[in-house]
């Protein structure tokens, strides 16, 4: 399966790996996309708060 995601490993302490499976298995998605949605969750919540972050992505 391709994609245009970039790849980023993560290191998370074993606890918070357990907890974030344990919750993706209740939500009904992957770990990655448990953290992804976290992810978007924080960035939605900055940018109401800040304004929306402008970045110059060249591709």
């Amino acid at each position: 399966m391709s994609t245009d995601k970039k790849r980023y490993t993560l290191r998370l302490e074993e606890e918070n790996f357990e907890k974030i499976k344990y919750i993706a298995a209740i939500d009904k998605r992957s770990i990655a996309m448990q953290i992804e949605y976290l992810i978007e969750q924080t960035i939605k919540e900055f940018e109401e708060k800040n304004g929306v972050i402008e970045i110059d992505i060249d591709y």
